[in-house]
């Protein structure tokens, strides 16, 4: 009973700060602590934006707090000015409102309001895209012009300042702000039981109420059955089943009846069991009478450096590296990683243990050239050979604006090394790599806000374009908004079509 009364007294606390105003010395304060560790830690900060320019923004900032603002209303200032920095892992982290027990054991009891669909964000606009559940009766296609009286527009615009990419690209945005804005509604308005919305569908105006629904003992049960059943089993592991979209992040396929092409869907890529996937997969291709890859990491956004690695390793025809020697900032920044958050509570005092190794493991691996430091790109990293189930006929690899940080390497270094021909759309991280990896997250002193600073510049081996912008598809198609709502796949149709005049 004490503790419940500590949790709901601690997020009472908690959530009261947040629209507390805090004395603007102080705030002023913060953005000093913020723009100091960037510099300190971001191996990469001037890379889209000059240190004049960027010294500027942040001394404006300041002068713009001249009274004493909540930390809800600070990040809406600070935010937009990290993302200037214009790196698309930088983001300062949203201030949210903590929930108790109680709250949190009720939601897991309940289905979303508009976490249930997916959507397209085009040209200020937003059309429910998949509604699997047939939630509402809203239909595919359907625009949604007003939340709670306001246009939608309205808030994309509000929202679209807290979302960057990658360099220059501008492919990105459409689709995080897709996935994003329903949460950036939900940081701003709380977790409501209903909404308003106001749509359109086949030019009939509708304004109704949508409600959070309540998932029966019946239905979770059943959930959760289906759900453990088939992410223990053994496809379910090496297909990498995920339980909240309910399909599998990694699949491989024949369309076609001769079996000459294979068509692998790598959806992100998570790492988890990646290594049994990759050898079945490719052992099975070599078996095959395939001739020809399509590699499809359309909406992938990324995940794992050592499982691209190994990809690679299974398309490449010679020797290889695959990424460059990883640029740090100094060598202690690496001792300021996030380390102990990577491990589960149950597993603390282990980390503790082998943290010392850690260290010095790191200080072992730090090199200095010039006047940069590095970390020497050995092991998993060296130089290696094809694998022997290697693939060594024509790949096409299909990628759009979605495809983003270790989605953006693969194709950039299968292009650099002319081993693919990309289709599709210009990535959303940069062609010449991105800063990852490792974070170290600063917690702001006054205004308790969060930065995680990415510690490593991770970059593929390869001649750099130095063009500030994502990976360009050697054949750019990009779909009409009417195809991508009619789930008309014009990128991939292209290449069966190439395939089979190729055969002719």
């Amino acid at each position: 009973m004490i503790s419940v009364f500590t949790s709901c007294v601690s997020v009472k606390t908690y959530n009261k700060r947040l629209e507390t105003p805090v004395a603007a010395e102080k705030l002023k304060s913060d953005v000093d602590f913020a723009y100091k560790n960037l510099q300190k830690l971001h191996p990469k900060l001037y890379w889209y934006i000059s240190k004049d320019s960027l010294d500027y923004k942040f001394d404006s900032l300041k002068t713009t707090i001249n009274k004493p603002i909540n930390p809800s209303e600070f990040y809406q200032k600070l935010a937009p000015v990290i993302a200037k920095v214009r790196q698309g892992h930088l983001r300062l982290v949203a201030p949210e409102k903590r929930l108790t027990k109680k709250q949190i054991r009720d939601l897991k009891n309940q289905k979303g309001l508009f976490s249930r669909m997916n959507y397209v964000v085009d040209n200020g606009r937003i059309f429910v895209k998949d509604n699997k559940e047939k939630f509402e009766d809203i239909a595919v296609g359907t625009e949604i012009l007003k939340i709670q009286e306001v246009p939608v527009k309205d808030y994309l615009e509000k929202y679209k300042k807290f979302v960057n990419s990658d360099g220059f690209n501008t492919t990105f945005q459409k689709y995080s702000m897709a996935r994003r804005w329903p949460i950036y509604f939900t940081i701003e308005n709380g977790i409501l039981d209903s909404v308003k919305i106001t749509t359109k569908h086949q030019n009939e105006l509708k304004e109704f109420f949508i409600h959070r629904q309540k998932l029966t003992k019946e239905e979770k049960k059943k959930e959760e059955d289906e759900n453990k059943k088939i992410s223990k089993s053994e496809k379910g592991k090496t297909k990498d089943y995920n339980i909240l979209t309910k399909d599998f992040n990694r699949d491989l396929q024949f369309p076609t009846k001769d079996s000459t092409i294979a068509y692998m869907k790598i959806k992100t890529f998570s790492g988890t069991f990646s290594k049994r996937f990759y050898r079945e997969s490719f052992a099975k291709i070599k078996k095959s009478p395939a001739k020809y890859l399509i590699l499809d990491i359309r909406d992938n956004l990324g995940g794992s450096l050592s499982e691209i690695n190994n990809l690679y390793s299974y398309l490449a025809l010679e020797k290889f590296q695959f990424i460059d020697d990883i640029e740090v900032t100094s060598r202690s920044s690496m001792f300021q990683a996030d380390y102990f958050t990577n491990f589960p509570i149950f597993t603390k005092p282990i980390a503790a243990v082998t943290y010392p190794i850690y260290v010095i493991g790191t200080a072992i691996s730090t090199k200095k050239v010039g006047d940069k430091f590095y970390l020497r790109n050995n092991g998993i990293f060296s130089i290696k050979n094809p694998k022997k189930n290697n693939f060594t006929g024509k790949i096409y690899v299909l990628i759009n604006g979605s495809s983003f940080s270790a989605a953006s390497i693969l194709p950039s270094k299968l292009k650099g090394d002319k081993r693919a021909i990309l289709v599709g759309e210009e990535t959303g991280g940069t062609n010449d790599g991105t800063v990852a990896g490792r974070y170290a997250t600063k917690k702001l002193k006054n205004s308790k806000l969060y930065l995680p600073i990415g510690l490593m510049l991770i970059q593929p081996n390869i001649k750099f374009t130095d063009t500030k912008k994502g990976v360009i598809p050697d054949v750019e198609i990009i779909p009409t908004l009417q195809e991508v709502l009619q789930k008309k796949d014009v990128q991939l149709d292209w290449v069966m079509e190439e395939i089979e005049n190729s055969k002719n």
